[in-house]
């Protein structure tokens, strides 16, 4: 008290009474807080989410603040403890119980309680063995801090075992995967209960262009007729919910939905396979989608997204490919900027080392690479004109991360603006999802019988 009054003394004698009774009061509390044993505010938890997916399940607890915590990592019986410092048992954390459900393939259940004075403890009992991960993300985007826990399988499942296997998804392939409860401050997406006709939406010249007869079948090598495999890659998921639309429809939903409907037509051939490197709503970096289509040594890689922009009439489609000198145009570079920010917005473990990043991708030749993935953005964006306005009428080329596998012809395909409402209605309904697929694959069959892929065996297989 003594002090404040000191301080309050060196105030000029102009300054008000109120600004006098105001400063008292702040150095009252600053001394308070200061005082010994006098313990500061407890960290509130604003939202705690579960993201459940065969590769692993993710734990997001939101805060104002940064939490202090400590992982321990028990056996017999398999569980995880996270005890977490000056956190109240808000009602966000305590309903994380609730969001455990059969679905977790990892998880069987959470239990939460005041372990001693000044510690929360979450206790994780795990189906299986697991290897977990945890660290903490800044605000980003319409995010606060973040605690995230990770829990892997400890053997972690083989993409390569899993098409040869042909893995169906959890869900069924044309409806949307159990989502867990969103954030508090996230829109939610109203269904579209209006019945779509495709080809009632199409001008004279997209239905002419439906219209013409089916493109060449896919075509190898006469001396090779091997199984053709194609990695699809839904943009954004789980934490990244990708672009927004004015109704409320998140790009994550749009490109799964796109993404299961183009696997399902190609697998529908008989030497072609589909693998997809999400296949539910849960984030997956930017660099793991690259490693996956390469260890199923993938001939094609397919990133599925959907554009938006700050006015609502932009509109149309667009296909990029990877450029090494720059990208073509500035609004390309700040497209590819826009999305390999996904893995801040999704939240990648900086603390990891990824073994798969000790490759230089600089270093590498991607000279046959952008060749061929030119050749198949023109393929793709010849067949989207026949069913959307096209935003460019030719293929943007920039540095995109979801784009370099130098081995891996590879494209982006910007299927439409969400943020412009009439393609967002169109984005939504499962009609144009069906027509929007078909179209890149006709692209993708179109690519092929005009570049039979080598054979397998002169293939290079990286682990």
């Amino acid at each position: 008290m003594f002090g404040a009054l000191t301080a309050l003394k060196w105030l000029p004698d102009r300054t008000s009474a109120r600004l006098r009774a105001s400063l008292l009061l702040e150095f009252l509390v600053l001394g308070l807080l200061l005082q010994p044993g006098v313990a500061l505010a407890a960290t509130q938890v604003t939202s705690a989410r579960v993201w459940p997916a065969a590769d692993y399940t993710r734990i997001t607890l939101e805060s104002a603040a940064p939490i202090q915590h400590q992982l321990i990592l028990l056996k017999n019986p398999d569980r995880l403890v996270l005890d977490l410092e000056n956190v109240a048992a808000t009602p966000a954390l305590t309903e994380l119980a609730g969001k455990i459900g059969a679905d977790v393939p990892n998880v069987k259940a959470v239990r939460i309680g005041r372990f001693k004075p000044g510690v929360l403890r979450l206790v994780f009992d795990l189906k299986s063995e697991s290897r977990p991960e945890v660290f903490t993300l800044r605000p980003i985007a319409e995010y606060g801090h973040r605690l995230v826990l990770d829990i892997y399988p400890a053997q972690a499942i083989d993409p390569l075992i899993a098409l040869l296997e042909g893995r169906v998804p959890q869900a069924p392939p044309d409806t949307p995967a159990a989502q867990p409860a969103p954030a508090a401050n996230e829109p939610k997406s109203a269904d579209t209960t209006t019945a779509f006709s495709a080809s009632a939406q199409l001008n004279p010249a997209q239905a002419q262009a439906q219209n013409e007869p089916k493109p060449d079948a896919v075509a190898v090598r006469p001396d090779n007729q091997r199984l053709i495999v194609v990695a699809i890659d839904a943009g954004h998921g789980g934490e990244d919910p990708g672009a927004v639309g004015r109704r409320g429809t998140y790009e994550k939903h749009v490109t799964l939905a796109i993404a299961r409907k183009l696997k399902r037509l190609i697998n529908q051939e008989p030497n072609m396979r589909a693998m997809l490197t999400r296949d539910g709503d849960y984030f997956m970096p930017l660099q793991m989608r690259v490693q996956k289509a390469r260890r199923v040594n993938a001939d094609l890689l397919v990133s599925i997204h959907a554009d938006a922009f700050v006015k609502p009439h932009a509109r149309g489609s667009s296909v990029f490919a990877l450029s090494q000198s720059g990208a073509t145009s500035s609004a390309a570079k700040l497209h590819a900027k826009r999305e390999n920010d996904a893995d801040l917005i999704g939240g990648v473990n900086l603390g990891v080392q990824d073994p798969y990043l000790k490759m230089t991708l600089a270093d590498l030749s991607f000279t046959a690479q952008i060749s061929d993935s030119l050749k198949l953005a023109k393929a793709v964006l010849g067949k989207l004109g026949g069913i959307n306005t096209l935003h460019k009428a030719t293929v943007e080329q920039a540095e995109f991360a979801v784009l370099k596998a130098h081995d891996i012809p590879s494209i982006l395909i910007e299927t439409a603006f969400i943020s412009n409402p009439e393609e967002e209605k169109k984005l939504k309904n499962d009609a144009y999802q069906e027509t929007m697929a078909a179209a890149i694959f006709s692209g993708i069959q179109r690519y092929f019988a005009q570049n039979p892929p080598l054979s397998r065996a002169r293939l290079a297989f990286n682990p």
